[in-house]
């Protein structure tokens, strides 16, 4: 025989032996039998070079060979071999359907249970959130519409104002929502799909969530649970034009007819409007099947049986040997300030969990300094009693605490809240509270005794609060900036808080509709609050000519002034004008809606409001371009200007003083 053959069937000396019992369809000329052990093997040729001319070299299936034997191994630490034969059936054979086959339920929204704002009145239907209950009103149809469901705001300019509240330390930058409204449906079903129709100014919804709890259930909700269906980020749509949005949702485990929808309207160039949602589900729980095919990822091959070499160990004990250390290592040598810098940065999800992994770092993120500032708005459907328990230790020193949406549904009562407050409010000097549908009068009456330095309090659509729990805010006399949108204060409690109050600059009484007298309110604020910078007036029904006249005199210091949809205030009484020469320094003017502004109007806020950045006509039939082009001249720093439905305005005008101006954002809505 030649020099270095091997006999049939045996394994040359110096061969590539591996075990071959694992393997399948393996190619039979690639098994001998071992010369050392006699027993068969899979026989892996040297590349290049074959010990015998009548055995043929196979790289590339030795290849092929290997990385189906790592495969199998890596299957049966992750099932069984039934489980795999299973799952190949069903694979096989198609067997990924819904078992067992219901019928889908198609229903509308039966009722608006719950929203943070709208554009409309609360004696009214036109541009309420209340329209999306029931079927679309408009759709398909474009445009800007009375019977849709309208947000108070969009854009960015909101937050430019003097009015608005400095943003919080440690919002998670994944947390979008500006807005929310929450909706019944009649049956409870595993979701399916979620359509939204939108007419107009699509792309703001970012969020949708369901809730276990049945909205109509006579019994109280003990144990509330919120899944997300679908998230995204804020979108400016290219067109303004109606679309029916339906995004692939998540499949949950519990049938639901409550859906709650969040948008972000800040990418937007005008109001969104939304006309109905669509439920879609079944009535009973989808069986989706349970086996499926792994799939390998052939970058990750290691084989867990096996440990890797330490190849770091010769030098870490090199090291050891030079610097001897125990504990934390070189967390140690760092400054303490510079530890809690870095931890500033720290969502508060993230703080609480690096908090359990070492008793340093432990004492780093419970230290109080890193709690002055508290935004638990973005963590609303997991906030209870508990919870807020928990955080009581480290809030010693809280100043800045937003609680805003948390606690529905008994999420917080009034012991947690009182607990927290009588440990944590001493320092506070700002509370967010909008839409907390727990508070009532004895949580207001905690907070009127524990928050003494409160400079900050917002209350916007607390619309279940009694009338009568408004009184206890006028025990808060450092107070700066209130907000009470939508809620039910009377004129009575309104009246206190001013005569107490006299230090505040931003006050907010938009959708009030309980108080009976406006003339006689912002006569005492005329009276008592001369540095008043900001006043939100909107929807007020019975403010008259002589009440703004004296409310100009008193509050020369006025920035921002929200006159929006206050139809007893009449141009020809000469109230504007005399408004624009007595305020210099106003920067937001909103006359929304005011029928009779006219170019004298709008030729006095020209001569005399050089500030103006923000101005809203809607409405007006009175306004001409000229006198339009002229405000624009005299006003360098206006960037919003509202002129939708504006008579003598048409597109053509719009299109010409934006070329004219390009710095500024002239808005002109339509209707189809």
């Amino acid at each position: 025989m030649t020099k270095g053959a091997s006999l049939p069937g045996r394994e040359p000396k110096g061969h590539a032996c591996r075990g071959a019992s694992s393997l399948c369809f393996v190619h039979p000329q690639l098994l001998r039998q071992c010369y050392q052990c006699n027993s068969w093997r899979l026989f892996l040729p040297v590349a290049h070079f074959s010990p015998h001319p009548s055995v043929p070299d196979f790289p590339m299936l030795t290849l092929l060979s290997m990385f189906y034997y790592i495969c199998l191994r890596r299957r049966s630490r992750s099932g069984t071999r039934g489980e795999a034969l299973t799952s190949r059936r069903a694979v096989e054979s198609g067997q990924r359907g819904v078992l067992p086959v219901s019928v889908e339920v198609d229903q509308y929204a039966k009722e608006v249970l719950d929203f943070s704002s709208h554009y409309g009145s609360e004696n009214s239907m036109s541009y309420t959130m209340w329209n999306l209950a029931g079927g679309p009103n408009v759709y398909p149809s474009s445009g800007d519409f009375t019977q849709t469901a309208v947000f108070r705001a969009y854009g960015t300019w909101w937050e430019q104002c003097a009015s608005a509240p400095r943003p919080f330390r440690r919002t998670p930058k994944g947390f979008y929502s500006q807005d929310y409204i929450e909706l019944g449906f009649e049956e409870p079903v595993y979701p399916t799909a979620v359509e939204v129709f939108e007419t107009y100014y699509p792309g703001a919804i970012i969020q949708i969530l369901a809730c276990s709890h049945n909205p109509f259930s006579q019994t109280a909700p003990t144990d509330v649970r919120w899944e997300v269906l679908w998230s995204g980020e804020p979108t400016k749509v290219l067109t303004p034009q109606a679309r029916q949005f339906s995004p692939k949702i998540k499949h949950i485990s519990f049938p639901t007819n409550l859906l709650r929808l969040e948008v972000n309207s800040s990418l937007l160039d005008y109001y969104t409007e939304l006309d109905a949602v669509i439920l879609r589900g079944v009535k009973e729980k989808p069986m989706l099947a349970l086996y499926k095919m792994p799939i390998i990822d052939i970058s990750d091959l290691s084989d867990s049986e096996e440990e890797l070499p330490d190849m770091g160990g010769a030098f870490r004990q090199g090291a050891d040997r030079k610097h001897q250390r125990t504990g934390n290592g070189y967390f140690d040598r760092l400054p303490y300030e510079l530890i809690q810098l870095i931890l500033s940065h720290l969502t508060l999800p993230d703080l609480c969990r690096l908090a359990q992994s070492c008793k340093l770092l432990h004492q780093h993120c419970c230290d109080p300094l890193q709690y002055t500032q508290l935004s638990l708005q973005p963590y609303w459907a997991r906030l209870n009693d508990a919870s807020l328990g928990h955080m009581q230790s480290r809030c010693i020193l809280l100043q800045r605490l937003n609680l805003s949406w948390t606690g529905n549904r008994g999420a917080l009562t009034l012991s947690g809240f009182s607990s927290f407050m009588k440990a944590c409010g001493h320092s506070l000097v700002c509370l967010e509270m909008s839409c907390c549908h727990f508070l009532n009068e004895a949580c207001l009456e905690v907070i009127s005794q524990t928050c003494p330095g409160l400079q900050e309090l917002n209350l916007s659509s607390c619309d279940r609060l009694h009338p009568q729990a408004f009184t206890h805010i006028s025990k808060l006399t450092r107070l700066r900036r209130l907000v009470l949108y939508r809620t039910k204060i009377e004129q009575t409690a309104i009246l206190s808080i001013l005569t107490f109050c006299i230090e505040l600059r931003h006050l907010n009484l938009g959708s009030c509709v309980r108080i009976e007298d406006y003339d006689v309110v912002v006569s005492m604020l005329a009276a008592r609050c001369r540095s008043l910078c900001s006043l939100d007036l909107w929807r007020c029904r019975n403010l008259t000519d002589r009440g703004l006249a004296e409310l100009i005199s008193g509050c020369r210091m006025l920035e921002e002034l929200d006159l929006g949809w206050c139809p007893t205030l009449q141009s020809n009484t000469g109230c504007f004008q005399h408004l624009a020469r007595s305020l210099p320094r106003l920067r937001k003017l909103f006359l929304t809606a005011n029928r009779t502004v006219c170019d004298s109007d709008i030729e006095e806020l020209a001569a005399s409001c050089p500030l103006l950045q923000h101005l809203d006509i809607l409405g007006t039939r009175l306004v001409s371009a000229a006198s339009l082009k002229k405000l624009l001249q005299s006003c360098p720093q206006i960037v919003l200007l509202d002129v939708s439905f504006c008579s003598q305005i048409d597109t053509r005008i719009v299109q010409e003083l934006s070329g004219l101006f390009p710095n500024v954002s002239i808005k002109k809505s339509f209707t189809q």
